[in-house]
């Protein structure tokens, strides 16, 4: 099959691989129809966190399956299927609290939670390919409507639709709270989105890239370019020096100031300055244990020096986490075909697989209107 692979930093290419196959007995093979380009790809991509070569890219997937093992039953070929980003067993004690995210078993390594296609989760090939293998297929896969309407949607089901709201979620967001979101990529955006579904007063979305708060105002949030302004500033003043009540952090350890400088801790101590008294935020921007492209000596090895005494002061709540998709997905599907949610608005690029070594490098260079970029293997 055609695949995405991985050969060192800022160099991928299309190859030929050996097709996936079922392996174990709970196993289904997918046949792709949409893997995406994550902003998570590009810690590997620009060499921030160690990826082995050869591995195919691609956690965020949905197609058709085209095989199941013996053992699988509530799955068929022919389904129409999203599958997480996470790859869970569904039987160890975090699956069973509902936290796919850390489950204990799919790892080899012995680390909690597993994925597609990125350092760290394990040997498993991601899906930005013809096919993917899918272990514990009845437990991962998410069943979709046969054909192809609503493609563009359900696309996003399979992480940054499901890790904005987790993201909402962890910051306790709820009808009538002030909320405001760091970073305008495609999770941030997704976060502000469902910060308006959950019936949130007023969002605001910080970041630089006008292209992106464009797209933050389309939704209805307010937008605020911290090139221009002071996000603190705006807040208080917006909020009769109160502060938001929840903030969302999707930026992550990569945080960059106006200059292009780079300080992992800007976006939490910016969140601690800008958020109330006894408020909440949530983390779902990507923080690392080992970065030896860290600014500092401190964040080469994980540790992230923001202001927490000014959070302990205020009581300000902080819950982290990567999202677990399964704990959110059905829902938001329902919501997709209710007509209630439309996510596909951030989608600036479908594009056939054969072009994502460049489209990678629009998106890494964060090129104006290459906002989400959707691949299709089979264009």
């Amino acid at each position: 099959m055609k695949a995405v692979v991985f050969h060192g930093p800022r160099t991928l290419s299309v190859d030929e691989v050996p097709n996936p196959r079922v392996e174990e007995p709970l196993d289904a093979v997918i046949r792709i129809t949409t893997s995406n380009i994550c902003g998570s790809d590009l810690h590997p991509y620009e060499g921030r966190s160690q990826l082995n070569e050869g591995m195919v890219l691609g956690h965020e997937n949905m197609g058709i399956v085209e095989e199941v093992g013996a053992g699988v039953q509530r799955v068929k070929v022919g389904d129409r299927v999203s599958v997480p980003f996470n790859l869970a067993c569904g039987t160890c004690r975090n699956c069973n609290d509902g936290w796919t995210s850390a489950c204990l078993r799919a790892n080899p390594s012995g680390q909690p939670g597993a994925g597609y296609g990125y350092p760290k989760m394990g040997p498993y090939w991601g899906g930005q390919a013809e096919l993917l293998r899918v272990p514990w297929a009845d437990f991962n896969l998410l069943n979709l409507p046969e054909g192809t309407e609503h493609e563009s949607d359900f696309a996003l089901l399979s992480d940054i639709f499901p890790t904005g709201y987790h993201g909402g979620e962890l910051a306790m967001v709820s009808p009538g709270k002030n909320v405001v979101v760091f970073g305008a990529g495609p999770v941030g955006l997704m976060a502000a989105y469902s910060a308006m579904l959950r019936g949130a007063a007023r969002v605001w979305v910080v970041d630089k890239a006008p292209d992106r708060l464009a797209l933050a105002s389309k939704i209805g949030a307010t937008p605020i370019n911290f090139s221009d302004a002071d996000p603190k500033e705006v807040v208080m003043e917006a909020t009769d020096g109160f502060g938001a009540d929840c903030g969302v952090e999707c930026v992550g350890f990569q945080a960059h100031d106006p200059s292009g400088d780079e300080h992992p801790e800007l976006v939490l101590d910016n969140l601690v300055g800008v958020v109330r008294a006894t408020g909440h935020i949530g983390v779902v921007g990507v923080y690392v244990s080992d970065d030896p492209g860290a600014s500092n000596d401190m964040a080469k090895r994980g540790r992230v020096a923001f202001n927490y005494g000014a959070a302990f002061e205020k009581g300000i709540s902080i819950k982290s986490g990567q999202c677990p998709v399964k704990r959110y997905n059905r829902e938001l599907r329902d919501m997709i075909l209710a007509g209630r949610a439309n996510p596909s608005f951030i989608v600036s690029h479908d594009i056939a697989l054969d072009d994502a070594p460049g489209a990678y490098q629009h998106f890494d260079a964060r090129d104006a209107g290459w906002t989400k970029i959707l691949l299709h293997p089979a264009a």
